[in-house]
């Protein structure tokens, strides 16, 4: 090949290297494009995992909260009402020994005569600490029951016996009472203690 042919074939090679190069180029590209796209791919497919993975570890503690707050409240409420149990247990049981008190005043009070006998003062005096008395009892939810004319209840009322009665319309009615019955809400602290109206034709 002589010159001239060398350099009218030149051009033509300079262009057939210069496409191949570029062919190449373009084909790196390329594959560094689908790299990239499948590393994109990937990425998001682990941050979605990852997504859910956090998502079922927050439902976790978040059941674990609303479980170990239930198990709290729960818990308080039994220790309030175990508190509220054991003042009105104590309240009772300190209650239960003022009865035997305030049956003596019943007594001394249903003795009229003898009552009356006494120095008007000092009865005013007695009759106004039973009061108070009597008022802060009230406060602790006792009452006091049992009273002549009232229908005989065996779970109120303990009979003590009977006694006959002319009427009918006072058979099984109290018409003694022997000891009043004190309650405390609906608790009995002490049945009232009574004698009952037997009515024979």
């Amino acid at each position: 090949m002589n010159k001239d042919e060398l350099e009218k074939e030149t051009p033509e090679m300079t262009e057939e290297l210069v496409t191949d190069e570029h062919v190449d180029t373009d084909v790196e590209f390329e594959e560094a494009n689908e790299e990239g796209e499948v590393d994109a791919r990937s990425t998001i497919k682990k941050l979605r995992e990852k997504i859910k993975k956090l998502e079922e570890e927050k439902k976790e503690y978040l059941d674990l909260s609303q479980r170990s707050r239930a198990d709290y409240m729960n818990l308080k409420k039994e220790i309030d009402a175990e508190r509220i149990q054991g003042r009105k247990f104590a309240a009772k049981r300190i209650i239960e020994e003022l009865l035997p008190i305030l049956d003596a005043y019943d007594m001394a009070q249903g003795n009229k005569e003898a009552w009356e006998a006494v120095d008007k003062n000092w009865r005013i005096g007695i009759e106004h600490i039973f009061g108070q008395l009597k008022g802060v009892l009230e406060r602790e939810g006792v009452t006091q029951y049992g009273n002549i004319g009232d229908h005989f209840d065996p779970h109120l009322h303990e009979s003590m016996g009977t006694v006959e009665v002319s009427e009918e319309a006072k058979n099984d009615t109290i018409v003694t009472i022997l000891q009043s019955g004190y309650k405390m809400h609906d608790t009995i602290l002490r049945p009232a203690r009574v004698k009952t109206g037997r009515f024979e034709k």
